[in-house]
């Protein structure tokens, strides 16, 4: 019975990650508390006993033995935990008083309520390997993107189930796109915005509408922001509807704004492809605060920006570009001022 146990381990910690060390800590666990229930019971008198029992594993020889154990004792008063000297020399001639009693015990001779307990506890920590698998490979994913696999929709919270290599996600309501519809069997990526244990439980967060998914997304097409030839500064997104993009080059002879685009706009789609009809701006950052508000409010052309203060602005544009600045419902000024950090006035001049 124990080869095949320890080869079961074996295959285990290869397929799945987790370390033979922990199962057979579970295992010791699981066998300690089936063989207490088992041999448990009640003193002379009549209160409950717990059995002492010890396990003995050698992953080397692959062998594992349990053991009972009682003290050899002159007078008894617990016949879970003792053993008189006239019975214990039935298995030990030589033994004496004081001393502790082994009686190995055989699998046959534990009952199936037991053996189900023990299994319990096994199954119990495989899941919970697992669980720690999960948190610490989405921990090495913290802050980027993983792609998933649709599972169900839950029809009452809107919330999706996803499916990974290495185990299954939510996507709640609250951090998908707006009116983006999923279906089963469908891949999708998402943003791993926090991992974090609570109560024995790993909570892992992952998000479609939050702005660093934008910045992950571009990351992914854009070989000049992994090696921070380009440098994404700010994003400013409303999910679903528009986002703007600020970034910079640090060398002069890259442009970050055409390097983003990529040739022939094929980086861009790839991005677009990914956010469900939702709108990119991409303007170029500047450290002067009018050029940077004069570039946010693409793709209106501004005549003049005024500073009022260190975080204000007054912006003039002719009357035709107007609601161009403004935006549908004010979204253009509203994204042009988050993105800089800026309260900007626009009129008409």
């Amino acid at each position: 019975m124990n080869k095949p146990l320890f080869e079961a381990l074996e295959e285990l910690e290869k397929k799945q990650g987790i370390p033979e060390t922990l199962m057979l800590a579970k295992i010791e666990e699981a066998i300690t508390r089936a063989c207490q229930k088992e041999f448990g019971g009640k003193t002379l008198s009549g209160q409950n006993s717990e059995a002492k029992i010890e396990v003995l594993i050698d992953p080397v020889k692959k062998d594992l033995k349990v053991y009972l154990l009682k003290e050899v004792v002159a007078e008894l008063t617990d016949p879970v935990t003792q053993i008189t000297l006239g019975d214990a020399r039935e298995h030990n001639k030589r033994i004496t008083v004081g001393k502790i009693l082994k009686t190995e015990i055989k699998p046959s001779n534990i009952h199936r309520m037991s053996a189900k307990a023990a299994k319990d506890v096994i199954i119990q920590g495989i899941r919970e390997a697992e669980k720690e698998n999960a948190r610490r490979e989405f921990e090495n994913k913290k802050e980027e993107i993983v792609t998933a696999t649709v599972r169900k929709i839950d029809k009452t919270t809107g919330d999706a189930e996803l499916e990974t290599d290495t185990g299954l996600l939510v996507l709640q309501y609250r951090d998908r796109i707006p009116d983006e519809d999923y279906r089963p069997g469908q891949k999708l990526k998402v943003y791993v915005r926090k991992v974090t244990r609570r109560d024995g439980h790993v909570d892992i967060r992952v998000s479609r509408s939050d702005a660093n998914f934008i910045r992950c997304l571009f990351k992914l097409e854009v070989p000049e922001i992994e090696d921070g030839t380009v440098v994404i500064k700010h994003v400013a997104r409303e999910a679903g509807s528009r986002t703007k993009i600020a970034v910079f080059s640090t060398d002069e002879s890259v442009d970050p704004i055409g390097t983003c685009v990529g040739p022939r706009g094929m980086r861009i789609s790839s991005v677009l492809s990914d956010l469900a009809g939702e709108k990119v701006d991409i303007i170029k950052y500047s450290e002067d605060l009018t050029e940077y508000v004069r570039a946010a409010l693409s793709p209106a052309t501004v005549i003049s920006v005024e500073l009022v203060d260190e975080k204000s602005t007054e912006v003039t544009v002719s009357p035709d570009q107007l609601s161009l600045a403004i935006g549908k419902e004010g979204q253009n000024a509203r994204l042009a001022a988050k993105l800089t950090s800026c309260k900007i006035d626009i009129k008409a001049g």
